[in-house]
């Protein structure tokens, strides 16, 4: 229950942003435009500045566990192509919608979430862990998902097609502030307070935005419509990805608590993000933001029980 109620309470101010862009939407005048500009804003500046912010302090991470990379990104990596295989087989989705249904599977609201819950639940210990896959988690999972989305919007596997799909990956503004970042974090640069203030001030306006544009998106598209295909992203998101994440740490040998922590992380309701993606490449748009909210909601019973069971 204390795990429960701790949940509810870090999920009540996302609630209550996402009913803020509801509101909007539904009651104030011109509410398209708004929600367009917001999207555009967070997914091309803030969303970019805030990764390349994770990204810049690299140079800062403890030493690297290879393990604990491989459990959580491997476990990743296999969610993601089940996910792209169920919503081809058993929804019929195009190559773009499969790679959006297969990333909100994967992607975890953990900067919001995870790190206030693993501090709590497990606490000073696992940070070290919890930052390394946070860190890898931006460069990992969104590369992964938009080199999916720009090959399947080529559909042919030739040079050509490749170098077409390379040139729209280049050209994303997240990718471009995780490669950035990297770039700054890898050579050991601080940058000076007047640059980075600034940055972070601009970074940590992404979530709160995302939030925003997920409630003006559920106005449009509601929580009903396609539930099915929802269902089955919550579904995969707060059951499947958990459990292989877990199984894949302890057929490596990870310490207890370097599992329980990748399990944790991977149990998180989907981020916010994934919607962004969704407005970004214009599909999917409805069921992703009804899957954020149905995962968010179910997770709060969902997590704790996965924190009970790696005990």
């Amino acid at each position: 229950m204390p795990a429960l109620l701790h949940y509810t309470l870090l999920c009540a101010p996302m609630f209550a942003l996402v009913g803020a862009g509801w509101c909007l939407s539904r009651w104030w005048p011109g509410p398209r435009s708004l929600h367009e500009a917001l999207s555009r804003f967070v997914f091309g500046v803030a969303l970019p500045a805030l990764l390349f912010g994770l990204m810049s302090d690299l140079s800062r991470l403890p030493p690297v566990d290879p393990r604990v990379l491989l459990a959580f990104f491997g476990g990743c990596l296999l969610v993601f192509g089940f996910g792209r295989w169920l919503a081809w087989r058993v929804f019929g989705l195009d190559g773009v919608s499969q790679s959006l249904f297969a990333l909100a599977g994967i992607f975890s609201n953990n900067v919001l979430l995870g790190i206030p819950l693993a501090q709590s639940t497990l606490g000073d210990r696992a940070m070290p862990t919890v930052a390394l896959v946070l860190v890898f988690n931006s460069l990992t999972l969104w590369t992964l998902a938009t080199v999916s989305v720009e090959w399947a919007k080529q559909g042919r596997p030739s040079m050509a097609g490749f170098g077409a799909t390379l040139k729209g990956v280049l050209r994303n503004p997240v990718i471009v502030g995780i490669l950035s970042g990297t770039a700054v974090g890898l050579s050991g640069w601080v940058m000076p307070e007047w640059l980075h203030t600034p940055l972070q001030w601009v970074g940590q306006t992404a979530g709160p935005l995302a939030l925003l544009t997920l409630g003006m998106g559920l106005a449009a598209h509601g929580i009903r419509a396609h539930w099915r295909t929802s269902m089955a992203m919550c579904t995969i998101k707060l059951v499947l990805q958990p459990a292989v994440v877990w199984a894949l740490a302890r057929g490596l040998g990870l310490g207890d608590m370097e599992t329980r922590a990748v399990t944790l992380l991977a149990s998180i309701a989907t981020g916010a993000n994934v919607y962004l993606m969704s407005r970004q490449f214009k599909a999917l748009e409805g069921p992703v933001a009804a899957s954020l909210v149905m995962s968010t909601a179910t997770a709060a019973i969902t997590t704790p029980l996965w924190l009970a069971w790696t005990a």
